[in-house]
């Protein structure tokens, strides 16, 4: 089961998540860190607009930044993916239970059928 403050972190990633510009922003910072104005490029936007969309990506977790004089950098956040990524795993854990299952119930039909 998951805790009520995982599952508050998990709705705001995914929620952060659901936007297009949001997950390219987080594909750009696999390559490494990023200032704002950097991240803006790409976008037909405001400046203000990528700081509200930087803005949520923190708060969900995803992403940390920090200041460096008039400067402000974007990286990846491990806390926030992480999140992300148990609630996947238990997912894939549940998956491969029911293939086990799929796979025990195939063999089982195989062998009936050789034995006619």
């Amino acid at each position: 089961m998951i805790s009520t403050e995982r599952s508050a972190r998990l709705d705001a990633a995914f929620l952060a998540l659901a936007d297009p510009t949001r997950r390219a922003i987080l594909a750009r910072l696999t390559k490494g860190e990023a200032t704002v104005m950097e991240l803006a490029r790409p976008f037909d936007m405001s400046q203000p607009a990528i700081s509200r969309h930087l803005k949520m990506l923190e708060s969900a977790g995803l992403i940390v930044r920090r200041a460096d004089g008039t400067r402000r950098h974007c990286r990846l956040s491990d806390a926030g993916i992480d999140d992300i990524d148990q609630w996947l795993a238990m997912l894939r854990k549940a998956l491969d239970k029911n293939y086990e299952r799929l796979d025990g119930l195939l063999a089982a039909m195989t062998s009936k059928r050789g034995e006619k």
